[in-house]
């Protein structure tokens, strides 16, 4: 199942980029993918550069993006098309879970949902947090040093991002999964380079286990599913 979380504007309850607090509404996928817009200060007052994100949440893995001068739901579509296209994503096989901004409700893109057969799911009205991959993403962006205060041009900006995806999805090594690279989930390469890891610490714990003082180290694996919003644990019960 692939699951992206899409939306082309910033919830407009958000303060600032980088997640939620509680859980909201659960949407479980193994590959979810994330699509809002974060706005990037131009040379002038109130000037604004609009960069559009398709990040997949399962590997954190951006599969596109656009930067543009406004929003628009046909911009929206096209992202959203070509990101469909490229991926090989096939009908009734992608959810997309978006927020509630005037281009992912405009006519072109509910078309082309309805085109690709894509099962549509919507963030809650007035809540921020059914968007925390996309936040985070958009936070590790403008915390980068060399992310500036405002963008001289256009193509200034252009430049930086042209510059930051590549290196976000092949070298930034997140947390989230691990401190694998998004790209080494993506593509399938993850649970041999977490077998490599764990050949090279058991190494070492065999030739000094006194320097591992909660034993020996165990095998490490990523969660294969993902939920925008976790489910809540159900207390178990027996019948007598």
């Amino acid at each position: 199942m692939n699951m992206w979380r899409a939306g082309c504007g910033e919830s407009r309850t958000s303060g600032s980029e980088g997640g939620p607090r509680k859980p909201s509404r659960r949407k479980p996928a193994r590959a979810p993918r994330s699509d809002p817009y974060t706005k990037l200060k131009g040379p002038g007052k109130w000037e604004y550069f609009h960069l559009y994100v398709v990040l997949d949440i399962f590997s954190r893995y951006v599969v596109g993006w656009m930067l543009a001068t406004r929003e628009s739901g046909d911009l929206a579509t096209q992202l959203l098309e070509e990101s469909y296209i490229k991926q090989n994503i096939q009908p009734h096989q992608l959810t997309i879970h978006s927020d509630r901004g005037p281009a992912m409700k405009s006519q072109p893109v509910v078309s082309l949902h309805a085109k690709l057969d894509i099962t549509k799911s919507n963030s809650r009205p007035h809540v921020s947090n059914d968007n925390p991959f996309s936040e985070a993403q958009f936070k590790t962006l403008k915390y980068q040093p060399a992310f500036p205060n405002r963008f001289g041009c256009f193509d200034d900006a252009l430049s930086f991002c042209r510059g930051f995806f590549p290196r976000y999805n092949d070298q930034h090594h997140h947390s989230g999964i691990l401190y694998l690279t998004p790209a080494t989930v993506h593509y399938g390469r993850a649970d041999d380079i977490l077998a490599q890891r764990y050949e090279k610490i058991l190494d070492a714990y065999n030739q000094k286990p006194e320097r591992f003082l909660n034993g020996p180290p165990k095998p490490k694996t990523l969660d294969r599913a993902v939920y925008i919003n976790p489910p809540e644990k159900r207390a178990k019960c027996s019948l007598n």
